[in-house]
């Protein structure tokens, strides 16, 4: 009786004493609320305010979208009737003569010549100072300098076209006289550098307005890149930093490849923004009637610039239209660039996700 006792003892589980279970103090668990089952047929509760503001902006998309159709459908209709009556191909010509509703002859393909050269110019010319820019106020230039800096690159966008205008015609121009001579002397076998329909000196060429036109779009580009550059993860910079690397072996390896993208997308915005512009291209280029000899030394008009200075001859809806029609073109380049830039963007926000 005594051993079995006590072999009951010595086998007895932890939290027993002898006969007697001693069990340990139970944690309180925390009830969770219980959320009855929604019944059949029952309303999800919608408060007002969250249904005035989905609608506002509901209506607000809508409408932007139906404003940009209705532009587009109004550019299609009103040069519908001019292209029908058009002697010339529209997108091989090089004529632009229509004064005469009933001998209407007008093409484009000097129109894109011009356009596209330029604004080819400004691009490549711009990007690379935009990118070293951003670089320099992200990962280089101290805050109490990079603030400032940033806002005075900033305000480059506040000044208006006509002056911009004004200046490359007045003063960048003969600046800029012997620098394109000495191009087309020493680089004149290449095409692009060869003589144009106006000579090389003379300022009022593609040379020139592709010069004014990346300081037009170096505050778009720049200010795309600053924000893609400075939302590089600071973990990889700080990764990057304790395995030994330089400052420059950072921003090649850690900040270039993660907004690459990005810096892409907005080389794209400030392309769309130097296809449209009118005014500063208008007043820097001279119009000639010969045609283009594909140079960056040449003269000519954009399309934005040709609608402008051909704006005392809208006296009849066929004069009108054959102006709509390189509207018309110039609306799908425009759209079709930002449509790009906006792919571009939403493609390098995925990849960071």
């Amino acid at each position: 009786m005594t051993e079995s006792t006590n072999s009951e003892r010595r086998s007895a589980p932890p939290g027993e004493t002898g006969n007697t279970l001693v069990e340990p103090p139970e944690t309180p668990v925390p009830e969770e609320p219980v959320t009855p089952p929604s019944e059949p047929g029952e309303k999800k509760v919608v408060r007002l305010g969250d249904r005035v503001f989905q609608s506002v902006a509901t209506g607000s998309g809508i409408f932007v979208v139906a404003i940009i159709a209705a532009i587009g459908l109004f550019l299609l209709v009103r040069a519908i009737p001019a292209l029908h009556a058009n002697e010339a191909n529209f997108l091989l010509s090089g004529q632009w003569r229509t004064g005469d509703p009933e001998n209407m002859a007008f093409g484009i393909i000097d129109l894109a010549w011009i356009t596209v050269a330029s604004s080819l110019v400004a691009l490549i010319l711009a990007m690379p100072v935009a990118g070293g820019i951003a670089l320099f106020l992200t990962q280089y230039a101290p805050k109490v300098l990079a603030r400032p800096f940033a806002y005075v690159v900033d305000l480059l966008a506040a000044v208006p076209s006509v002056i911009y205008g004004l200046w490359g015609a007045l003063v960048l121009a003969p600046v800029l006289k012997p620098v394109a001579v000495r191009l087309n002397e020493t680089l004149g076998w290449i095409p692009i550098f060869a003589d144009g329909n106006v000579p090389a000196g003379s300022g009022s060429n593609v040379f020139t307005a592709g010069i004014v036109l990346a300081v037009m779009i170096l505050p778009i580009i720049t200010g795309v890149a600053r924000e893609v550059f400075a939302r590089t993860p600071a973990v990889q910079i700080e990764g990057a930093l304790a395995l030994g690397a330089t400052k420059w072996e950072v921003v090649r390896t850690t900040v270039w490849p993660f907004g690459r993208s990005g810096f892409v997308g907005g080389a794209m915005l400030g392309l769309g923004r130097a296809l449209g512009e009118t005014v500063a291209l208008t007043v820097i280029l001279s119009y000639t009637f010969e045609g283009p000899h594909y140079s960056i030394f040449d003269a000519g008009a954009t399309f934005a610039s040709r609608i402008a200075l051909g704006s005392a001859e809208f006296n009849n809806n066929l004069t009108v239209g054959a102006y709509i029609a390189a509207g018309l073109v110039l609306f799908i380049s425009t759209f079709a660039v930002n449509a790009i830039a906006r792919w571009i963007e939403s493609g390098s926000a995925r990849g960071k996700e």
